[in-house]
């Protein structure tokens, strides 16, 4: 039976693109279906953080660094600053999801500003990365200006807030529950498994 993954990311968020290295682990080992939606962390008017303050460097050092070594995935800290919002590249992701280019569309965007340190709130960029997958540049910067993207990346992230309850990323749904943090593909599986063997067994969990 497939299992449907629904992944909460956000393009600033290191750990996000680390997690797919468990994600790719977790496709070729079960039958599941990875469905990655939006969630911005900082949403306008909440402040970025910059690179340049004590709080970016030291997660990087303490934290993102040693993670990104244990999975093999080259990364650094974006000199961007502020931080860029992703709203827009979540719009635009709206796109890519129409044209099954999702996840290529995601990989890209994570890679442009973790290892190649773009800034990927400017219009230019976010064209370039969609590009880069197979996207229409003039629908890209159509996805971009539109009215109506906007207002369902609201509510989109309005869904995740109030519907979900996700406050940070990664975080993904699994069988209805809510799953927080960066579990290994071991600890993923397994959770798979248990959400299975549930359904499988209706009436049968006390």
């Amino acid at each position: 039976m497939t299992t449907r993954l629904d992944v909460f990311i956000d393009f600033v968020c290191p750990f996000c693109f680390l997690f797919e290295k468990t994600l790719a682990e977790v496709k070729r080992d079960r039958d599941v279906v990875v469905n990655l939606r939006p969630f911005e962390l900082r949403p306008h008017p909440i402040p970025t953080l910059r690179p340049e303050d004590d709080y970016l460097p030291r997660i990087w050092r303490n934290a993102v660094y040693p993670a990104a070594q244990r999975v093999g995935i080259p990364i650094s800290l974006p000199s961007t600053s502020p931080q860029p919002r992703t709203e827009r590249a979540f719009m635009v992701m709206q796109l890519a999801r129409e044209n099954d280019k999702l996840e290529e569309f995601s990989r890209a965007m994570f890679s442009a500003f973790f290892q190649e340190d773009r800034n990927i709130g400017e219009l230019d960029v976010i064209v370039d990365v969609a590009t880069s997958v197979g996207l229409n540049a003039a629908d890209a910067v159509s996805a971009f200006w539109s009215n109506e993207r906007r207002e369902r990346q609201l509510l989109d992230q309005d869904y995740a807030t109030r519907a979900v309850g996700v406050n940070s990323v990664p975080a993904m749904m699994v069988a209805g529950e809510l799953v927080r943090g960066v579990p290994d593909a071991a600890r993923l599986k397994a959770i798979i498994d248990a959400s299975s063997e549930d359904i499988s067994h209706p009436g049968e969990r006390p």
